[in-house]
């Protein structure tokens, strides 16, 4: 690629329209998932599944709904309903709703949430190749329940090939570390955690912030 000369001003007009994004977008995985609510005993119910044993990834975690956004997805929100569709066992038809919050970029991934709500709850069949169970969890349990803590630090470890005589410091540079806060709900005999419960948090939070309006 040749070196096209340009001045302060023409770079001014070629940037003034940008449009700013994630940057590195394209290398991101994309995944949405699916808050799925039902009315339970005239009460509002979060559905949740229990990823199959049998799963290679995270077996037996307490998940929403979701999964990796698909080619032929037209957008994450059509990926949140598809995939609610196939673990649950349910017509996309019987999901109202699908409006999103906010989304989760780390490690790589870009997490996009949706709110949806199923009518008729009785319909759900679950596929067992993916989902071991599904239970329900009142939403005042979460607005009356903050979740428990705790700190997680990942340390950089650079490769044996990493270039430290170019860095200052060498190879007695500062790393620091970075700290991850996981967050964990217990209810029953569940426990609820990581993304799903901070995904949770984010919700109830929108829900107080929206009250209080």
């Amino acid at each position: 690629m040749g070196v096209i000369n340009l001045d302060i001003s023409d770079i001014m007009v070629k940037v003034k329209h940008h449009k700013p994004s994630i940057l590195g977008l394209e290398s991101y995985r994309k995944f949405a998932v699916l808050i799925p609510l039902i009315e339970k005993n005239q009460e509002t119910h979060l559905l949740f599944e229990v990823r199959s044993l049998a799963m290679r990834s995270q077996p037996g975690d307490v998940c929403f709904p979701g999964g990796k956004v698909d080619q032929d997805d037209t957008d994450e929100r059509e990926c949140a309903l598809r995939e609610t569709s196939e673990e649950l066992g349910i017509d996309q038809a019987g999901i109202a709703g699908g409006y999103p919050l906010d989304y989760l970029v780390g490690d790589g991934r870009i997490i996009y949430p949706f709110i949806g709500r199923i009518p008729e709850p009785e319909l759900v069949n679950p596929n067992p190749a993916e989902v071991e169970a599904v239970f329900t969890v009142p939403l005042a349990f979460f607005q009356q329940t903050r979740p428990d803590i705790y700190k997680v630090a990942l340390q950089p470890v650079p490769e044996n090939d990493f270039p430290f005589e170019l860095i200052q410091g060498g190879k007695d540079y500062n790393w620091r570390p970075h700290i991850v806060e996981e967050l964990f709900f217990q209810y029953d005999d569940y426990v609820i955690w990581g993304l799903t419960a901070r995904i949770i948090t984010h919700f109830v939070e929108l829900l107080e912030a929206v009250a209080q309006n």
